[in-house]
């Protein structure tokens, strides 16, 4: 195990945290558009304010999975195939909601049809991402091959992996409703409602993830290195911290809506960074034999070394590319420029 294999391990882990915030509240926004948008308006509103960001965000996801390909083929290769069908699944989200947010405006009389899909294209993404997670976590039965042994789809969803989908799928939602409250204009219904779920969801995330540690804790007991222990710790607490925190600034009203929204993108990135401590070394965990580490996945350090020098001269560019979309869009939605939407 190198010093690159170890760098490119954390960095997969931030590239999947990225995802987790930015194509979070995408996700999320989606998922809670028929509960908090009542009318063509408000669902409009909701559309705008992930618009002009939605198809960059989801970069974040394409360069881990491409990071993962170059850094640890074998990890790609057994998850991507082991996840087919699960991926597949995510993939169709993606794309339907891809399609309902630039046909909606365009082809009012299939409307419903498009808020529907709107609706399935986001929340399945953002459950099935967490069930996969759990599955990476607790471990999926491998041959000597690496190939993945057990019943395609059904066999990943178990009691453990279907609450990670759900702590998932939370975290997602509470993102959507920090930048809805966010996004959405002052003293608006909208806005309202989207503050008045902060509360009920920071709790439920906290609930879920106490089920999840537990679970995973004394019944999973998965492989892991003992001196992250102090880590893993840390991270656990941060993310109770960043929930609360969340929960205390949405009650500040609107003047507290970015604190809160930023608490909630801050236990994003805890979690995945919980995760990233629970794993390492392991990429994959095998429960029928052994598993696939960085020492056994990594590249050489040769093309270790020119995918860090790639990425020092692409990741700026790319974030210097988020600052300038999130700069030129920053602000409240107002009706007007829902109107195209």
């Amino acid at each position: 195990m190198t010093a690159l294999g170890i760098l490119w391990f954390c960095l997969i882990f931030v590239l999947i945290a990225g995802y987790f915030v930015l194509d979070g509240f995408d996700l999320g926004a989606g998922a809670l558009s028929p509960f908090v948008a009542k009318n063509d308006r408000e669902r409009a509103i909701v559309r705008r304010s992930i618009g002009p960001v939605w198809d960059g965000n989801e970069v974040w996801l394409l360069t881990a999975g491409g990071a993962l390909f170059a850094a640890f083929a074998p990890a790609y290769a057994t998850t991507f195939s082991g996840f087919y069908l699960a991926i597949m699944l995510v993939l169709m989200g993606l794309i339907v909601r891809a399609v309902s947010l630039e046909y909606r405006a365009h082809d009012p009389k299939w409307g419903r049809a498009w808020d529907i899909l709107f609706f399935v294209g986001s929340l399945l993404p953002a459950l099935l991402t967490g069930v996969a997670v759990g599955n990476i976590y607790a471990g999926i039965p491998l041959d000597a091959n690496g190939d993945y042994t057990g019943i395609p789809l059904l066999g990943l969803v178990t009691p453990f992996t279907l609450l990670c989908g759900l702590l998932g799928l939370s975290v997602f939602l509470t993102q959507g409703a920090t930048w809805l409250s966010l996004k959405a204009p002052k003293g608006s219904d909208l806005r309202g409602r989207a503050a008045a779920l902060r509360l009920p969801l920071g709790i439920v995330s906290l609930v879920l993830f106490a089920l999840v540690s537990v679970y995973g804790h004394f019944i999973i007991q998965p492989e892991m290195a003992p001196e992250l222990s102090i880590l893993r710790w840390l991270f656990a607490l941060l993310f109770v911290v960043a929930v609360v925190a969340m929960i205390a600034m949405a009650k500040k009203g609107e003047s507290g809506d970015l604190a809160a929204f930023l608490c909630s993108s801050a236990s994003a990135v805890v979690l995945v960074g919980l995760l990233a401590a629970s794993m390492f070394p392991n990429l994959v965990v095998n429960t029928a034999g052994e598993n696939i580490t960085i020492a056994t996945a990594a590249s050489s350090d040769l093309s270790l070394a020119w995918m860090t020098g790639i990425t020092c001269v692409g990741l700026p560019l790319v974030l210097i590319y988020h600052v300038i979309i999130y700069r030129t869009y920053r602000g409240r939605v107002t009706e007007q420029e829902a109107e195209t939407y």
